[in-house]
């Protein structure tokens, strides 16, 4: 892109005037400041950080945080462990239980062909099923049992650990450790529950395992909301997602700032509606098809504007977005571009090809989107 010029959304941002709304935007020098700041914490309580890639699908941001010494990532699916391998990332963890049949070994034991590979596993047969599908070559993937902390998502309550452990070992499976996802931690004043929940859990889940005889026992959990509450007097292993970029449910329940949020989705007002006896609203031309629709029952809108704090998009369709604007306050002229933070900034990626990234206002080139739609 060409002829950058003095855009109108925000002071001192150069922008070109040709591209065209809705944009995603990733401002590098925040996103550089994110990434060292975690793993500065994580170094200094002596955990490992392995930050979950779903979050962003990008094999750029992926090097920024490994340089700054993260020990690999964590993935969501085969797909995304297939793009960030062939990426040159080699120590894997896909943090989900999987079913695995043999087209899905084979593209397993792909990955392991470049890649240190871990999965989890939350049962028995799940465990078998996977040393069945790998068949000779099942010591080439190890595997951590999933414990339930209290999200009630999948995994297994602590106690019962030790029978999954020893299911996978008697299969042939070389297990590692444990691994849980505190996800209630993501809700107001919730952080400090889900970690001592998280605590909980992994200290009983270790304790099974090593009375069974497992060794050198990794435990593994963290999200975004918790990672700077976790100790490591049990955990060994964060692993946040979120923190690269910051969205707007973390900016509302105090675990980021305005001014941490890396991601924003730049917007056109194209609308003004003025309602008798109600706040003026204006229409932005970014919709769930780029913002997500995610909405916690506790979230004051699908999103905020990162330099308007006071308002708020209280409906979305599919490719625009209603804004209630303060009391009193002008309605940016139509035309005006707007920066957009969305609620659950995971989605935003996985709805574009591509992102724009800045640095001091300056267009840098773009990041494709490399796992985007790798969800099998």
């Amino acid at each position: 892109m060409s002829d950058l010029q003095p855009a109108t959304q925000f002071p001192g941002t150069r922008w070109a005037a040709d591209v065209a709304t809705p944009v995603v935007l990733v401002d590098v020098e925040i996103l550089e400041r994110n990434i060292s700041v975690m793993a500065a914490s994580a170094r200094r309580r002596g955990l490992r950080l392995r930050p979950h890639a779903k979050t962003h699908k990008i094999p750029e941001i992926a090097r920024l945080q490994l340089a700054a010494g993260a020990v690999g990532l964590t993935i969501a699916t085969i797909g995304e462990a297939e793009v960030f391998a062939a990426a040159g990332v080699d120590d894997l963890f896909i943090a989900y239980p999987l079913w695995v049949e043999e087209r899905a070994a084979r593209r397993l034991l792909a990955v392991a062909d470049r890649a240190r590979l871990c999965v989890g596993v939350d049962s028995a047969r799940g465990a078998e099923q996977l040393a069945r599908a790998l068949g000779d070559d099942v010591g080439r993937i190890a595997v951590r049992v999933e414990l339930d902390s209290g999200y009630h998502r999948s995994g297994v309550q602590p106690r019962d650990a030790r029978a999954v452990a020893e299911a996978a070992r008697s299969a042939g499976l070389v297990v590692t450790g444990v691994f849980t996802f505190p996800g209630h931690s993501d809700g107001p004043g919730m952080a400090d529950t889900a970690v001592e929940d998280e605590q909980a859990a992994l200290a009983a889940g270790v304790a099974a395992l090593e009375a069974a005889g497992f060794g050198d026992v990794e435990a593994s959990g963290g999200s975004t909301p918790s990672a700077a509450l976790s100790s490591g007097a049990t955990l060994t292993e964060l692993r946040p997602g979120v923190y690269v970029f910051g969205d707007a449910q973390q900016w509302e329940l105090g675990h980021c700032r305005p001014e941490d949020i890396a991601l924003t989705v730049e917007s056109t007002v194209v609308s003004h509606q003025d309602d008798a006896g109600s706040s003026d609203r204006l229409i932005l031309d970014a919709g769930s098809k780029v913002l997500g629709s995610d909405r916690a029952a506790w979230a004051t809108g699908y999103g905020r504007l990162l330099d308007h704090p006071d308002a708020r998009i209280t409906a979305l369709s599919e490719h625009h977005a209603t804004v209630e604007w303060p009391s009193g306050g002008s309605l940016p002229p139509l035309g005006t571009r707007l920066r957009v933070v969305p609620n659950h900034v995971c989605l935003t990626p996985n709805l574009v090809d591509e992102v724009q990234v800045v640095r001091a206002g300056v267009h840098q080139g773009s990041w494709a989107v490399a796992a985007r739609g790798r969800n099998s």
